[in-house]
């Protein structure tokens, strides 16, 4: 009997342990303004090094290669500072505040994204541009979105001017967990459609102002080095958006 409460009680004080563990999920870094391609907008630093966007539309990539593209982690915590000066409709005609991660963004036509809409809905949804053999904005435009259906999604509520939030995604292998605020607002998978997409994590905003901090899982530091060493203006394209 000893025995058996004595294994009880080992299990009842590790299972904690092990779930923050899992929770904890892998190491991420802090992507600072000198590690991010910005392609589309601007993205500027504030007091205290966060970083601040107020166009109508911002696209940016991380300049470092991934440890392993195939499993990404990436997360923003935001500061939502209300609606930008000048609004510009989506190419669907649509007036949408927004806010979202880049997932192997191996350009501007070949990707996955992540966005928490502010406006006129609140919700997380998930999409891949796919355009094989296309490379720029000037060939894809607004082409080969796909929408993906979630296994497990919630409702969220409207993020008001002035509130902080997180939003994180995980994608190991074609299994996609979108998390905001730390609760599961977006799960599903993919199948094949992520073949041959290859790229680094990024960011991206429309119509509305943030200051924010950026996070990925840890790159290797050598491999960052060199990227950067590569990642100069003929690498790092402005474009007029995704």
């Amino acid at each position: 009997m000893l025995k058996r409460a004595l294994a009880i009680l080992a299990i009842i004080i590790c299972t904690p342990c092990a779930f923050a563990q899992k929770a904890s999920g892998p190491a991420l870094q802090r992507v600072d303004r000198n590690d991010l391609c910005v392609t589309n907008g601007a993205v500027s630093m504030v007091p205290g090094g966060r970083l601040a966007i107020d166009t109508s539309s911002s696209r940016a990539v991380v300049r470092a290669a991934m440890e392993n593209t195939a499993d990404q982690v990436a997360e923003i915590r935001f500061r939502y500072m209300g609606p930008t000066q000048i609004s510009k409709p989506l190419a669907s005609g649509e007036l949408r505040r927004q806010i979202g991660l880049k997932l192997r963004a191996e350009d501007t036509c070949n990707l996955i994204y992540a966005m928490w809409h502010i406006e006129p809905d609140a919700t997380v949804a998930v999409s891949i541009k796919r355009n094989a053999g296309v490379h720029t904005h000037e060939q894809c435009h607004a082409g080969g979105y796909v929408n993906f259906k979630a296994q497990r999604r919630v409702d969220l509520p409207p993020i008001r001017p002035g509130e902080a939030h997180t939003l994180r995604a995980e994608l190991h292998g074609n299994d996609l967990t979108v998390a905001a605020d730390g609760k599961v607002a977006w799960q599903g998978t993919f199948g094949n459609e992520l073949a041959a997409l290859d790229g680094p994590p990024g960011l991206r905003t429309d119509n509305a102002r943030f200051e924010f901090e950026y996070y990925v899982a840890r790159p290797a530091k050598s491999r960052l080095q060199a990227q950067r060493a590569q990642s100069g203006p003929g690498r790092c394209v402005m474009s007029d958006g995704d």
